[in-house]
């Protein structure tokens, strides 16, 4: 396979309210991504549009994810920071990995099942198909790196197999072009972290989300001390005490989902924090936690707010990161269109 230069695309949808699992799941790490990757950070508000939603609310998001970015350390000057819609390569190269994707593949994605329920037929075909878009949003930048949850992996999969089929498709027309054996990279995944996939406070087994019918279920970036503190109290546990090893927290979703978050938002392990809290009740770990998480949020939160009053400055933010995107993007559509054939 081709050497390609190393860049990471990171995307994150703007539904509004971001809680903690978006913070340490994704917002977390590509902060500490930005120290050792050139990286692209992108609000996918395309995808937002797969499900009904309001325009108003759209805007607004898609800007409170901008400024979460930017509270949480990402720094504008040194990444691309932008919105996808504004960049509309995105979309081009979706349609020609339409034509490239298999009608199979995408019936195997097992998260248009789970969001469609039931009454698949009335799903719209964005719903369907937003994996192609993923693909193209990560391609279009030949990105080798997107870090991604457990829950993404499939979609990555496809990307990967879409790259490939294109680049056998096409392999004597690449080669034609000077872009020898290959034009689009295969990407890899970055997981990385103790605590990969945040749970519901409430449900150990359940994705933590902010349309669960609890509002004590996640934590809101935007959650004051109070707010942050309750929540972790009235957190689901079991009745036995912390295990002193990691094994140890095996058929125990709830207690496991904590100590992952303390290790989390701590930059430690697992095991280092059951070396501290081992044999502890959770009415001290908890503690203990509701005071980090505070120690840890409360500086993201006075910057949101801050940032939340001033949309002039992240709009302007989103502009130029849309200028460097496209930048990347232009030139790799019009190779892409060379390759195929089309005329330009």
């Amino acid at each position: 396979m081709a050497k390609f230069p190393e860049r990471v695309f990171s995307g994150v949808q703007p539904t509004g309210n971001l809680h903690l699992g978006n913070y340490l799941g994704a917002i977390k790490r590509f902060v500490e991504m930005q120290k050792t990757h050139p990286c692209i950070y992108c609000v996918v508000d395309l995808h937002a549009m797969t499900l009904p939603h309001e325009p108003e609310q759209l805007q607004r998001t898609t800007r409170d994810v901008t400024a979460a970015f930017l509270a949480c350390g990402i720094d504008p000057k040194a990444n691309i920071v932008f919105n996808q819609s504004r960049v509309a390569e995105h979309a081009e190269l979706a349609w020609v990995f339409d034509c490239v994707a298999r009608l199979g593949w995408l019936n195997r994605m097992t998260q248009f099942k789970e969001k469609a329920g039931k009454d698949r037929e009335a799903a719209s075909i964005g719903l369907f198909n937003y994996p192609v878009l993923m693909a193209a949003d990560i391609l279009i930048y030949r990105a080798t790196h997107v870090p991604v949850g457990d829950d993404q992996k499939q979609h990555l999969e496809l990307t990967r197999d879409i790259a490939q089929k294109f680049n056998n498709d096409f392999a004597a027309s690449i080669a034609a072009h000077g872009h020898g054996e290959a034009y689009f990279p295969l990407p890899e995944p970055l997981i990385q972290g103790p605590a990969t996939r945040v749970m519901s406070l409430r449900d150990g087994t359940k994705k933590m989300s902010k349309s669960d019918p609890s509002e004590y279920a996640h934590i809101a970036l935007t959650d004051d001390a109070d707010a942050i503190a309750q929540k972790i109290r009235r957190a689901k546990t079991d009745p036995e005490p912390l295990p002193g090893e990691v094994e140890g927290l095996a058929r125990r979703p709830e207690a496991d989902n904590l100590v992952g978050i303390f290790a989390a938002l701590g930059d430690e392990t697992k095991e280092d924090v059951l070396k501290r809290f081992g044999g502890s009740q959770f009415s001290a770990f908890k503690t203990a936690l509701a005071d980090l998480a505070i120690e840890k949020l409360a500086p993201i939160r006075a910057e949101m707010l801050r940032l939340a009053a001033d949309p002039v400055f992240t709009d302007a933010v989103l502009a130029e990161g849309a200028e460097k995107a496209r930048a990347i993007a232009r030139p790799n559509m019009d190779a892409i269109k060379d390759i195929l054939g089309l005329v330009r």
